[in-house]
């Protein structure tokens, strides 16, 4: 099945800190902008970041229990390939990123086993990237 591509528009608080966070941490190509907004390719996909009042979910994240862990709610990302995740987690390293759950395997020896990690943008979204050795597990029960 081909994937089409999904728009996701965010709220960011800082512009132009966003704008340096996105396009040169993750070196995402910048699309379309004005002085509110500006879309990226974010691996293919649209991510538009949208200047706009901090949020009450941006001062004060919530979490839910994962797998030993305290996963950020809400959060978006992506599911890269096993060796685009590896490369990721090294570029964001290199950046002095601080993770809220670092580079890692959850569900080690489980149905659903998958690399992924999280962090925040500069303005408190918060993001999750995640990879499968077997593709197949994705909705794996």
């Amino acid at each position: 099945m081909k994937l089409s591509p999904f728009h996701l528009a965010i709220p960011v608080y800082d512009l132009p800190a966003s704008r340096r966070f996105y396009g040169e941490v993750f070196d995402l190509k910048e699309g379309r902008a004005s002085e509110q907004w500006v879309d990226f390719d974010f691996y293919g996909h649209q991510l538009v970041i949208h200047e706009h009042p901090i949020t009450p979910l941006q001062q004060h994240v919530h979490t839910n229990p994962v797998d030993g862990h305290d996963v950020p709610v809400p959060h978006f990302g992506i599911v890269l390939e096993w060796e685009q995740w590896q490369r990721l987690a090294e570029r964001l390293t290199s950046f002095n990123i601080s993770f809220v759950i670092e580079p890692g395997i959850r569900f080690k020896g489980e149905v659903g086993e998958q690399a992924t990690m999280f962090l925040m943008d500069p303005c408190g979204n918060a993001l999750e990237f995640k990879a499968f050795k077997d593709i197949g597990q994705l909705f794996a029960k």
